[in-house]
This record gives structure tokens, sequence and C-alpha cells, in this order.
């Protein structure tokens, strides 16, 4: 593409996919890519490995404060440490709502997602991106898929990173419960932005995700 300084938004629930799509978009495009969830779950993963209460916003507050998040190389680097492996945790993965209905910590951390977007090419995945990190994004994808199938990714992701103690039926129960949090939070909740386009990824496969963003994007060509 000859655009400069274009952004592209992706939105949409937890394993739907978008993550893994904007990743493989982030490549062939040959553009920075910024996992927003990354973020938050870093900051979960630091709040739970200080033993904070994840409902004590004052105290999620200040170790936000205290903390550095940035990406390099496609990893996220948390105080100088990459966290990659570690904030994918099933217990992470638990908590991260709860975190990211805060505030305060929306507002610090959509500030660094917005700074880091007006100096180059971006792809951008999260929840609010296309309605609130990006609203003026040139090109915004709502990605979505059955929560059957989003448990069934989660599970088998979870599964081959060694995690035990883990049942479907709680994937399940998890990704429900994790959806009616995002979608209903006061701060930049879930929601489609009226100009994204759908993406139901139940029944596609990555590369024809993958294809049908890349061709929207480049008209194509």
């Amino acid at each position: 593409m000859n655009n400069d300084n274009y952004s592209i938004a992706i939105d949409g629930p937890s394993a739907s996919g978008k993550s893994t799509i904007a990743k493989e978009v982030a490549k062939k495009l040959n553009i920075e890519y910024i996992d927003t969830g990354a973020m938050y779950r870093a900051l979960t993963y630091k709040v739970l490995k200080n033993k904070i209460d994840v409902k004590d916003t004052q105290g999620v507050i200040e170790i936000l404060k205290n903390t550095n998040i940035d990406f390099i190389n496609n990893s996220i680097y948390l105080d100088g440490v990459i966290v990659d492996k570690e904030i994918r945790q099933n217990i992470v993965s638990k908590n991260v709502s709860y975190i990211a209905r805060i505030k305060e910590v929306r507002e610090i951390l959509v500030h660094l997602q917005q700074s880091m977007a007006k100096t180059k090419n971006v792809i951008m995945d999260g929840r609010d991106i296309g309605t609130v990190v990006l609203p003026d994004a040139n090109y915004k994808f709502y990605v979505t898929a059955s929560v059957d199938e989003r448990a069934r990714r989660r599970y088998k992701e979870l599964l081959d990173r060694g995690e035990k103690n883990i049942s479907l039926e709680d994937i399940v129960a998890d990704i429900v419960k994790r959806d009616e949090i995002d979608s209903n939070r006061e701060i930049g909740p879930l929601i489609q932005a009226e100009d994204a386009h759908v993406l139901d990824t139940t029944n596609r496969t990555i590369d024809e995700s993958v294809d049908f963003i890349i061709s929207i994007v480049t008209g194509g060509s």
C-alpha cells in the first residue's frame, strides 16, 4: 500500500481469533502489530503476581503508575521482561476483564495506544479499538465466532501450554462471563463499530480470514 500512516482496527470477543489474524496481516502488509489486549493482560499478570486484589481499583492504578509496557519485535515487554507466555495463563484470562473495566487504567493505556498509532502504520486489536482508541481508523473489522468454537480454541490452547485441571465446560462459562463483563462495562465496552466489516471466523481458517482483511485493505489489488 502507498498510504502514509494508516491504521487498521480489529475488535471482537475473547478467542475469536483476532490476535492471530492481526499478526498475520501485519506480517503480510509489513506494518506494526499492537495487541492491546496483551497490555491489559500484562498489567493483570503483574497485579496477580504482586498478590493485589483485581477488584482493588486504587491498588491496580498505583501498580500501573510504576509499570512499563512495550512491544518489540512482536513480543510484549513488562518492565523490560518478555511475558508472551505468562500473560496467556488461564488465571490471567479469568481476571483481565476486572482490570480492563477500570476507568483510569483504560485512560492511561488508551493514551499509550493512540500515541503508538500516530507515528507508524499499525494494525491494532482489542475490544474498543474502532469505537474508542482509533475511531478514525482507515479500516475497521469486527471479528467474532460462536461461543462453542471460541471455547474449543481456548481449551486446546491451554492444553497445548500444559495447563491442567481445566474443563471445556468451565472454559465456556468463563467466556460467557467475560463477554458479559466486556459488553456491559461502563468504559469502552465491547461493541461493533457501525462502519466495521464483520468477519465470522467460526467456519473460516486463519488464512481465509487474513485474506478477507487484506482484500479489503488493498482494494482487491
